[in-house]
């Protein structure tokens, strides 16, 4: 299992070949990257700023890869995140999963992402038109780890912590 935390890029095809190196019983690799859009929630966005607590987010997305692990039959697992100012389509998360069979490999991908997206400690900066704004949660994003038999209240808290709220589920979909 590898977690990094980082600022610089990515190259997924070495990562894959890393994480294959000298493993002839994997019989799958899934793999998920997540990239800066350049429109969230109908504004344009020309940045993102990524913060973290180093040693936190880290121990954070270990616990994640273990809790797969421990769900699946997987040989391995690599989680990259990066932090920093990032552009629209830069390359923001890498999760990899191996395993013998695609089934586990594919779950356990799926699985990480939606705890990521839920429970990883990563704060969010957009830059818009308008201005720089925090990303909230989103109640898609609890509903997916819902499914899961994991609850989260992630999208509630942050819609009753803003001023003037009055959170509708459709506002954080």
């Amino acid at each position: 299992m590898s977690v990094r935390v980082q600022e610089a890029d990515f190259d997924l095809g070495a990562e894959i070949a890393a994480l294959r190196a000298g493993r002839p019983n994997i019989g799958a690799v899934a793999s998920f990257i997540g990239t800066v859009r350049d429109i969230n929630d109908g504004t344009g966005v020309s940045e993102m700023e990524l913060e973290h607590y180093p040693g936190m987010t880290e121990k954070a997305l270990a616990d994640i890869v273990s809790a797969a692990m421990q769900r699946w039959e997987l040989i391995d697992a690599l989680v990259i995140h990066r932090v920093g100012k990032l552009k629209p389509q830069d390359q923001i998360v890498l999760v990899a999963v191996a395993s013998k069979h695609r089934g586990e490999s594919f779950a356990a991908c799926e699985f990480i992402m939606d705890y990521l997206k839920s429970e990883a400690p990563f704060w969010k900066k957009e830059q818009t038109p308008e201005g720089a704004r925090w990303v909230d949660a989103r109640v898609t994003d609890d509903k997916a780890l819902a499914r899961w038999g994991i609850a989260t209240t992630n999208a509630a808290a942050s819609a009753a912590n803003q001023p003037g709220a009055s959170a509708q589920p459709n506002d954080y979909e």
